[in-house]
């Protein structure tokens, strides 16, 4: 079982059910659709936490380049 399946308790067939309600939901079409932009939103949180710039490269503040 995976780490994040130990905390909450989740296997496969919680996580199948789980999918098929969300399906169910959103419907066929609007899945490509809702993962795109999570998958997005997950990108931009990680560069964010890793401090990365407009470009994609880590960012250089004035205190280190100071110190270079």
């Amino acid at each position: 079982m995976t780490y994040f399946g130990e905390i909450l308790g989740i296997g496969a067939p919680e996580l199948i059910i789980v999918l098929a309600i969300i399906l169910l939901l959103f419907g066929g079409k609007k899945l490509p659709e809702l993962f795109k932009s999570a998958g997005s939103s997950v990108r931009e949180l990680r560069k964010g936490l890793n401090g990365d710039g407009e470009d994609g490269k880590p960012k250089v503040s004035s205190t280190d380049a100071q110190n270079r």
